[in-house]
C-alpha cells in the first residue's frame, strides 16, 4: 500500500526548458541547439543544480567562449523566461491528490538561487509536506543519497512510497533505494498509474 507520494518537478509538473529564453535570442534553431550543446550544456547547468552559484558557472564559461558572453549571461538575468508554466492537468492532479488526503512531497535538481522564483510563480508548491531541492543540499539524483534523505527527513518508508520523474536514470536509481515508482510521460497516464495504486478514484470528480 502507497502512504506517500514523492513527485520531481521539472518535466513533470513544471514546464522548463532553456529554448524558451534562446529561441528569442537567435535567428535559426540550428544555431541555438548548437549554442546549448556546446556551451550551455546540460552537464554544465547540473552544476548549478548541485550548488554552484551562477555567478561562477557563467563566469566559467565566459572565460571559455568570450564572444557568447551576453549570451551566456542571459541564461542568468533571464532564467525566468524559461520557465513556460505549469505542466497541463498539474495542478488539478495535486488537487485531487492533496483532497484524497494523499501525503505530497518533491525532489528536484534545482538550483538553490532559482528555486524561490519556482515558488513565487507556483504557489501550488505549498501543498507539498516537504520539498527537497538538490541545490540547497549538494547532492542530486540520481545520487542514492538523496533519494536516501527524502525517506529520512520526512519519515518515509521506501517500500510505500511512490516516486514519479520522467528519466529513467533517476527511476532505476530510486528502485535500487527500495522506492516505488511511476515514470512520468502525461499526466493522464499518471492518474492511471495513481487509480491502479489505490490512491485515486477511476472517476475525477
Amino acid at each position: 500500500m502507497i502512504e506517500a507520494v514523492v513527485f520531481d518537478l521539472g518535466g513533470v509538473l513544471i514546464d522548463w526548458d532553456p529554448r524558451y529564453l534562446y529561441r528569442s535570442l537567435f535567428e535559426d534553431e540550428r544555431s541555438m541547439e548548437a549554442f546549448l550543446s556546446t556551451v550551455t550544456t546540460p552537464e554544465w547547468n547540473e552544476r548549478q543544480d548541485l550548488g554552484r552559484t551562477f555567478a561562477e558557472g557563467i563566469a566559467e564559461l565566459v572565460e571559455a567562449f568570450p564572444q557568447h558572453a551576453d549570451l551566456i549571461a542571459a541564461y542568468d538575468t533571464r532564467w525566468e523566461e524559461m520557465l513556460a508554466g505549469e505542466v497541463d492537468g498539474a495542478t488539478d492532479l495535486l488537487a485531487e491528490l492533496f483532497d484524497a488526503r494523499v501525503p505530497l512531497y518533491a525532489l528536484t535538481n534545482w538550483s538553490a538561487e532559482t528555486f524561490p522564483i519556482a515558488r513565487r510563480r507556483f504557489p501550488w508548491l505549498g501543498r507539498f509536506q516537504g520539498v527537497i531541492v538538490s541545490g540547497e543540499e549538494g547532492i542530486g539524483k540520481p545520487d542514492p543519497r538523496i533519494y536516501r534523505l527524502v525517506l529520512s527527513r520526512f519519515g518515509l518508508r521506501a517500500e510505500r512510497t511512490l516516486f514519479v520523474d520522467d528519466r529513467e536514470v533517476n527511476l532505476t536509481a530510486a528502485e535500487r533505494c527500495g522506492l516505488r515508482t511511476a515514470p512520468f510521460t502525461s499526466i493522464d497516464r499518471l492518474r492511471a498509474d495513481l487509480v491502479v495504486e489505490g490512491l485515486l478514484p477511476p472517476t475525477r470528480r
